[in-house]
């Protein structure tokens, strides 16, 4: 099974409660898809069992002998990632997206496949709490988007029998779309405060669209007058609420001194239990 952790904004607890699912199972499979700023692994102290593999994305070659600068390749491109200046193909990596339609554009096959490392991904098997299997995946400096190494990585990892937690980007641009698509469950985080209200309300748009069974987790709760107005959103949507964590000053100091403190395991054991009462 395939569950997804997001949010509408950064800072609601996506990592907190991605570590405490898998710290109640701990035969999950646990995917940091947050590949520009990943921390599951600070709080895990995971043996890495091979060194960093490199992730590549395709991006053109060109080939100045057979290209006669016919433009057809930059006509194609939705992304401008090429253009004609005197009679010469120019590329700008950093724009493409790997579609491939200024090859197949190309009469005279000046265009081919070369690639272009995006990023890293490592795998080993955390310390603490113990025997937990994480893939960690990380952007190379310089490149501007990050669905392409997600989609890597998920490609190679997220297939597994097992259960497996994705912690996704915070947002809800391309992203989360692509960390959260084709889940079979996704947990929306979020906290009670006008910024939370406002971003669940676009995330539960998007993972309404992809069709995918969705529950709230709301942390930080201490009876704001916003946890009403997110419960109202959720019946707007039809999407249940799992578990309210409590706001706890003691939970941020362990947090900042890299622990998931053990009191707060029975909310993410409620999770799985409710969505285990859900048919997930």
């Amino acid at each position: 099974m395939l569950i997804s952790i997001a949010s509408g904004k950064g800072g609601t607890g996506k990592t907190t409660l991605t570590l405490l699912l898998a710290a109640t199972n701990p035969q999950v499979t646990l995917i940091d898809c947050d590949v520009e700023e990943p921390n599951d692994h600070l709080f895990m102290n995971p043996q890495w069992q091979y060194d960093a593999q490199q992730v590549f994305s395709m991006i053109p070659q060109i080939n100045s002998d057979l290209c006669i600068g016919c433009g057809d390749c930059a006509q194609v491109c939705l992304f401008n990632a090429l253009t004609v200046a005197n009679n010469k193909v120019l590329l700008f990596d950093e724009l493409c997206h790997s579609c491939g339609g200024c090859i197949l554009a190309c009469k005279t096959g000046a265009l081919v496949e070369g690639k272009k490392c995006i990023g890293t991904v490592s795998q080993g098997i955390s310390s603490t709490p113990p025997g937990i299997k994480i893939v960690s995946g990380k952007l190379e400096i310089g490149i501007p988007t990050t669905a392409a190494l997600i989609k890597s990585i998920k490609n190679q990892y997220a297939n597994s029998s097992e259960d497996v937690l994705l912690d996704c980007p915070p947002g809800t641009a391309c992203s989360m779309v692509a960390a959260v698509r084709d889940s079979d469950y996704c947990i929306l985080v979020t906290e009670p405060n006008p910024f939370g209200l406002h971003d669940l309300e676009q995330a539960l748009h998007v993972v309404q669209m992809l069709e995918i069974p969705t529950g709230i987790v709301i942390n930080k709760s201490e009876n704001s007058p916003y946890e009403s107005r997110i419960e109202e959103l959720a019946q707007q949507y039809k999407t249940p609420i799992l578990v309210k964590i409590p706001h706890s000053i003691l939970f941020a100091q362990q947090y900042a001194q890299g622990k998931i403190p053990a009191e707060f395991y029975p909310y993410a054991a409620a999770v799985w239990q409710k969505m285990k009462s859900e048919g997930v």
